[in-house]
This record gives C-alpha cells, structure tokens and sequence, in this order.
C-alpha cells in the first residue's frame, strides 16, 4: 500500500514531463524549435514531436494563405498624375526560419513590411504608365507584374506572394475632372466625325437615288414615245387604208364630225365665206 502510494506521484511526475517534453503540430501549422532563443529546427511534419523542457520552447505559425487588405495609396503614373489605387494581396510563409528572423513573427510587422514591398511594386509599374493604360489597360498584365515583382522583393522576409490584386482605381478630384474634359472632347470629336461620315454618306445615297430617278424617268420617257410613235404609226396605217378603201366617204365622215364638234354649242359662233370647202357637204351631198 505504501509503494502504491509513492508510485502515484511518480507516474503524475513522468505524465507531466512528458507533456511537457511534446508538443503536437497541426496540418496546417509551421513550428520552430527554439534553444534559448536560437533556432535548433524548422524542418517539422504534421504530428507529435518532442522538445527538452525548460531548455527548448517552440513558435508555430499558420501555414495557411492570408490576405493583406492594404490602405488605399497614391501613386504617380508617368504622367505625374495621381492616382489612389486600392489593393490587397494573398500570401503564405514559404520559409519559417526566415520568416522568424524577418519579422519576430509579429503579425503587425508582417503586415507592414509586406505593403511596403507591394507598394513599391505599385509604384514602379503605375509609374511606366499613363492614366488611360492604367485605367483602360490591361489589368491582367499589370497584376502579373505586380505579383512576380513583389513575391521577388517578399522572399527575404521567407514569404511567397501569391497574387496581388487592384481592387478600384480611382482618381483624386483635382485630376477626375481634367480626365473628364479630356473624355468628353475625345468623345464629341468621335461625334463629329460619325456625323460627318453619316453627312457624307446621306449625300451619296442622295446623289445615286436622284441619278437612278432621271434614269427611270428617262427610260420611261424613251419608251412611252416609242409606244405613242408605234400608236401614231398605227393610227395612220389605218387611216391610210380606210382612206383607200373610199376616200369619199372618209371625207364625208370627217366633214361630220367638223360640223358636230363646231357646232355643239349655240354661243359658238364660226365666220367663213359661203363658198368654203368647208360647207361643201351642206351645199351638196355629193361634196361637189
């Protein structure tokens, strides 16, 4: 019974040493062993390991992706016009022993260390470029660079750069409404010049419309003269014939009529001598 009793306070010894003398990382965990101060390790899977109490104390990290949502800040284009450009970046620890002695592990100076890299990047890239580039351009392309760039400058502090990325350009206001003026007299002299062509183009469709209006009424013209010279030249066929088959009594004909279409109306009044020809069929009915 008595050994039993000693042998309880030694087992709870050797529990708590051995608690004390493991620790346990986390898939998604980075660690460093840490002798006094001094890095002794950093090389550590996912799982249980050991460490010397006292002697030995151990830093863990997350491995995981983290997100800087850096403050929007100004920058020249090479135009020297500002412009406040809002960004953030994705990044995670590739090198924790560099990481450690970079930045003490401090999240703070991890945050500001890396948006002085990013924005220098920011820097030089909006400064090879003009507003429109910057504002119109090729954001894909610019981002790229951006993201080689500061994962190149990250490096030493045992970082790698995943992406960057430009969330909103925006101009400040003393620049916004040059900008405008200068969008809106590009715009209207792109106006003019749709107008012009429209004009243009308005009077060509005039000019080949008012052409291919004397053209029809010319071809009309030319062929309702052919049709009334073929209905002359008809017309005198027949006449001719008729006037061969009895020219007397064509003569008599048309003295009739004379007489009914100048004689249709009592108010019509008609002077000629009594021996015109034109009496010759009321004289006589031989016509003589």
């Amino acid at each position: 019974m008595k050994n039993i009793k000693l042998l309880i306070p030694l087992i709870a010894v050797v529990a708590v040493g051995v608690y004390a003398s493991t620790f346990i990382i986390n898939q998604w965990e980075m660690a460093l062993k840490l002798r006094l101060g001094e890095i002794v390790d950093s090389d550590y899977e996912p799982g249980l390991h050991w460490m010397v109490p006292v002697l030995n104390n151990v830093k863990k990290f997350d491995g995981r992706i983290q997100t800087l949502d850096a403050r929007p800040e100004r920058f020249l284009t090479v135009e020297k016009k500002d412009v406040i450009v809002d960004s953030f970046a994705k990044w995670r620890i590739s090198n924790v022993a560099q990481f450690f002695r970079s930045t003490g592990g401090s999240d703070a100076k991890t945050s500001r260390l890396l948006a002085e890299r990013i924005n220098t990047s920011l820097r030089n890239e909006f400064g090879k470029r003009t507003i429109q580039e910057v504002i119109s351009g090729d954001r894909t392309e610019i981002m790229a660079l951006l993201t080689k760039d500061s994962d190149a400058k990250a490096a030493e502090l045992g970082v790698e750069i995943l992406d960057v990325r430009v969330k909103q350009i925006d101009l400040p206001p003393e620049v916004s409404e040059s900008v405008y003026e200068r969008m809106r007299a590009e715009r209207e002299r792109v106006a003019r010049d749709l107008r012009a062509k429209g004009g243009e183009a308005s009077e060509r469709i005039r000019a080949e419309a008012d052409r291919e209006r004397v053209v029809i009424v010319a071809d009309a013209y030319r062929e309702a003269e052919q049709l009334r010279g073929e209905g002359d030249g008809k017309s005198a066929e027949i006449y001719a014939k008729a006037y061969e088959q009895d020219s007397e009594f064509y003569a008599f004909y048309r003295s009739l009529n004379a007489y009914k279409n100048s004689f249709n109306n009592r108010s019509d009044v008609m002077v000629l001598q009594p021996d015109s020809d034109f009496f010759r069929y009321l004289k006589n009915r031989q016509g003589e």
